[in-house]
């Protein structure tokens, strides 16, 4: 692992799917930024993290360690489970450190935008890892809305689909609404963010959730209407048990469509081990994968013209997350923006629960 002498030093809390998969080969990865330290009481994780990033990086086993030595530290970020976002967050930024925090940030809007004040209070950055507005097709889909390609956009339709027919178990697919889990909070903060940042503030949200795996505890076939501000009307859908996956994107507008199937590259890439130093391009997939825009045929009969899609680029987050701490930037994802999104998310765990629509 090659240190910068100006490098900004990274403390990373939590070595699981998003810490190893996600967070630290990012940050590795970015110029001006060095991974210092990994928390983790996983012996077996730890070893990981070293045979990966070199016998140099430090280990912890628990976070108070990271407070210990705050004066040695640049940037806290919080890839542990749901439940602990805001508790180490908040002792993060106490211990005067900026922090970057996994999504979702917290559990309630109002939890958000108390952190957004301490943060504020404190002068500090506090970031929220939304990685997908870095996807390949959510980028193409950005770029033909504001270049106009689409007219007015009417109807979007996001889809975040798997089929795991068989629960896998853990803290993610828990009953205890402590733990945060489900597909609501987990994939559908991904899919309402990126509605936001598309369409503007919610007014309206219809929501249904279910439970439909033998042995699971939490919603893993979910959908979400969200009427925004503007009149655009998108409908999100997240599950764990489509056994036929629609497109991930179907936008619809005066004047075109855009349909695209299939996920952003980058996670698959990541957790093969690729990484965005390697030689070759980063992001980027085959023209078979590229979606189509079009009017008045489906693209499956010949209607419409292939869209190349742009390349993916989750390194750009944490780039700009260190330009920000050197204040030559804007904060990639506030936690403002979060707040709203976990409105959104609020609303669709009552409508679910209640089988109303909720006015925000």
């Amino acid at each position: 692992m090659t240190v910068g002498t100006n490098d900004l030093r990274v403390g990373l809390i939590g070595y699981g799917l998003a810490g190893s998969v996600f967070h630290a080969p990012l940050i590795a990865a970015t110029e001006g930024l060095t991974l210092d330290t990994v928390v983790t009481s996983n012996a077996e994780r730890q070893a990981q993290a070293r045979a990966e990033f070199g016998d140099d990086l430090r280990c912890a086993a628990d976070a108070d360690e990271l407070w210990a030595r705050a004066d040695e530290l640049d940037l806290i970020v919080v890839a542990s489970p749901n439940k602990t976002h805001v508790p180490l967050a908040t002792a993060a930024l106490k211990a005067g450190l900026p922090v970057v925090v996994d999504k979702p940030l917290a559990g309630t809007a109002t939890e958000a935008r108390e952190l957004a004040a301490l943060a504020d209070e404190r002068g500090l950055l506090l970031s929220v890892f939304q990685n997908r507005r870095w996807d390949n097709d959510f980028r193409t889909l950005r770029k033909l809305i504001a270049d106009g390609e689409l007219g007015d956009v009417w109807r979007f339709e996001s889809r975040f689909e798997r089929w795991r027919p068989q629960p896998k178990g853990g803290w993610r697919e828990s009953g205890d609404p402590e733990e945060i889990g489900g597909l609501l909070y987990d994939l559908g903060s991904h899919v309402v963010d990126q509605a936001l940042v598309l369409f503007g503030p919610a007014v309206r949200v219809y929501a249904e959730a279910d439970v439909r795996r033998p042995g699971a505890q939490a919603d893993d076939d979910t959908f979400i209407a969200v009427t925004h501000a503007g009149g655009v009307r998108s409908h999100l859908y997240v599950s764990a048990t489509t056994a036929q996956l629609g497109p991930r994107f179907r936008a619809l507008g005066s004047s075109a469509g855009y349909v695209k199937y299939g996920l952003d590259p980058q996670e698959a890439a990541l957790r093969e081990g690729k990484r965005p130093t390697d030689d070759g391009p980063w992001g980027v997939e085959p023209e078979a994968l590229w979606g189509t825009v079009g009017a008045g045929e489906s693209p499956l009969t010949g209607g419409g013209r292939p869209e190349p899609t742009l390349p993916g680029d989750y390194p750009a987050y944490y780039a700009a997350v260190a330009a920000a701490l050197r204040g030559e930037g804007d904060n990639p994802v506030t936690a403002q923006e979060a707040a709203a999104a976990l409105d959104v998310l609020e609303a669709a765990h009552r409508s679910a629960r209640e089988g109303v629509a909720v006015t925000l």
